[in-house]
């Protein structure tokens, strides 16, 4: 149930602005997203919606595994309970799924039932790397997630790029990025992709917070918009055994508190600067130990191998498509400014990260990175074969790297031990589902998940 409001309380009418205003009988759906990357949460009637509404929570619902289930052996039971508390700032609203009412969205913090940040919480998790960036080192990061996807409807062969697959698909793409549009996602491109049926979409820069949130939004509206018309998507890192893979990409830049960038030295390899490249360090060096964050499902093992247009080694490279951390070319076409554009992509990412915690353990990493005045990274051009050490390989299948988190006593140490408990207890029993299955079962089982 929601909080009793007070006489001072704002309704729905007050508190949101005029371009995400439910109207009479609307839903809201306060959302929430979990260490599975699923977004979960409860809605509202647009009437009843105050500016002290919140709603209730548990923390066992933190070990919901990618299957739909709680996992045993977590750290928490039946007891406990937790808020979700709505963030109005991030309060989206579209009208243009089809087949669905209009929906407003506005993402939320799980809290203590005093109103305190909940440990559990990734949306928190992130907001407070965020919060430490700022005041330790006077850095702020405006970030987009790109996201790959497969249409399970076709069956026909398509051609990658083509007009032809983008026509396919109408009107899905349309629809997607209006609404998206319409929830100020600011989506920028929608593609066909190499892989059969796979399909790209990417969003302009954002704080990182909102960029996290946009990502959410991506995701879930791709997936509405294809169940609109009765077509079937998945985000899965692999839809079928041995075909090219699905990631989630998250580009990323460092600038000061006036928004001026960190990033750029023309001076330096790769134009990136000392500060910029320490950053980028702390990421190259302890992405093996985060593996299991940012490729956290079994079949994610299956898309991270050597040559094949993902990523298997830990590496900061130009002009490199198997890079883990890529510096982006600029574009400087009619004399535009190569200075504000510079930044990096992170490849390794996948459907089964949850947002907030993958721009906060990257935010984390860069920051170990300045903290342990790292060497800058080195810029590695063309094979990265004969550049990266046997210690920047990254794990070959999750119960590795699981392993490998569990034994890294700086990364543990930016987890809750709850949080990391619960997060491990999940992964641990998804190994037990799926890690002995033949990857073409591994595929089949996560195409309906993801």
């Amino acid at each position: 149930m929601s909080t009793e409001p007070t006489s001072a309380d704002l309704d729905c009418h007050e508190w949101l602005h005029e371009s995400v205003r439910p109207g009479p009988g609307e839903l809201v759906f306060l959302a929430t997203s979990d260490l599975s990357a699923h977004t979960r949460g409860r809605a509202v009637r647009a009437e009843s919606l105050k500016t002290s509404t919140s709603v209730g929570w548990v923390p066992a619902n933190l070990g919901i595994g990618p299957s739909g289930h709680i996992t045993d052996d977590i750290p928490f039971d039946s007891s406990g309970d937790l808020r979700l508390l709505p963030d109005f700032d991030s309060a989206v609203r579209t009208t243009l799924i089809p087949g669905q009412p209009p929906l407003t969205i506005v993402f939320s913090d799980q809290v203590n039932t005093d109103g305190t940040p909940w440990h559990g919480d990734a949306r928190s998790f992130l907001r407070q790397a965020i919060a430490e960036l700022s005041e330790e080192f006077g850095i702020q990061v405006n970030a987009a997630f790109e996201h790959e996807f497969t249409d399970l409807g076709n069956t026909a062969p398509t051609q990658p790029f083509s007009l032809q697959a983008h026509r396919a698909l109408e009107p899905i793409g349309s629809e997607s990025m209006a609404a998206l549009a319409e929830m100020g996602a600011q989506p920028e491109n929608w593609l066909p992709e190499y892989a059969p049926n796979q399909f790209e979409l990417t969003v302009s820069p954002a704080p990182a917070l909102t960029a996290a949130d946009r990502a959410v939004l991506v995701r879930d509206t791709v997936a509405a918009v294809f169940a609109g018309h009765d077509r079937e998507v998945t985000f899965t890192p692999v839809p079928i055994a041995g075909d090219g893979g699905s990631g989630v990409h998250v580009h990323f830049g460092l600038n000061d508190l006036d928004g001026e960038t960190l990033v750029f030295d023309a001076d330096r390899p790769g134009r990136i600067s000392v500060k910029a490249a320490k950053f980028a360090a702390g990421i190259v060096k302890y992405a093996p130990s985060l593996t299991a964050i940012f490729a956290p499902l079994v079949v994610s093992y299956q898309r991270l191998r050597p040559h094949n247009w993902s990523t298997a080694a830990s590496f900061l490279g130009l002009q490199n498509r198997e890079a883990l951390l890529r510096i982006v070319p600029t574009n400087e076409i009619g004399g535009a400014d190569p200075r504000p554009q510079l930044h990096f992509e992170f490849r390794g990412g996948d459907i089964g990260a949850n947002p907030y915690l993958l721009l906060g353990i990257l935010l984390k990493a860069g920051m170990e990175g300045l903290r342990q005045d790292l060497e800058p990274a080195e810029v590695v051009v063309g094979d990265p074969d004969a550049a990266v050490s046997a210690e920047g390989q990254l794990p070959t299948s999750l119960r590795e790297a699981i392993d490998r988190l569990e034994s890294d006593d700086v990364v543990r140490e930016w987890f809750h031990p709850e949080l990391l408990a619960t997060y491990l207890a999940v992964k641990r029993a998804e190994i037990a589902e799926f890690g002995d299955l033949e990857p073409s079962q591994q595929c089949a089982a996560y195409r309906k998940f993801y």
